[in-house]
């Protein structure tokens, strides 16, 4: 077992299953050494979708939870893109957070810490990443926050 395997363990983190997509593209895909995550939605340990508007019907503490949740969903992708093997992640390159939020929000990043935060708790120097953080009018199903991704590879 690796070392991000075993800081997994360490945190107490139970990743996901791995979603299929529900539309016309793929979870992961690898490009030379870059492997792209598509949006990953809020979805709770119970595989509840977490849905609503950050700033409405979710407080920012929610939205972050919500975001992380994604990041875990990104986490089991990568793991199931790399054949089980977390290791083969040289970096994670970036993220792009979308936030289903009121016209007036203004704490995008704040909300979206919460997949940066555990992606960098997770691979530690490895997980440093650039980012954009966005407000959206609407998502997918209705849920609060989605995120993709693009890790580079060894």
């Amino acid at each position: 077992m690796g070392d991000i395997e075993n800081k997994i363990k360490s945190l107490n983190i139970v990743l996901p299953e791995p979603k299929a997509p529900v539309g016309a593209y793929v979870a992961t895909k690898i490009v030379g050494k870059l492997l792209f995550i598509s949006g990953q939605v809020s979805i709770d340990n119970n595989s509840k979708l977490i849905t609503g508007k950050v700033g409405k019907e979710l407080s920012n503490d929610e939205g972050y939870k919500a975001a992380e949740r994604c990041g875990l969903s990104i986490v089991a992708h990568v793991k199931n893109a790399c054949g089980g093997d977390l290791n083969k992640v040289k970096s994670c390159v970036k993220l792009t957070g979308y936030v289903n939020s009121t016209n007036d929000f203004k704490d995008q990043p704040k909300i979206i810490n919460g997949a940066s935060d555990i992606i960098a708790k997770i691979f530690e120097e490895k997980g440093e990443h650039t980012r954009a953080a966005v407000s959206v009018n609407s998502l997918p199903l209705g849920v609060a926050i989605e995120v993709d991704a693009i890790f580079e590879l060894n």
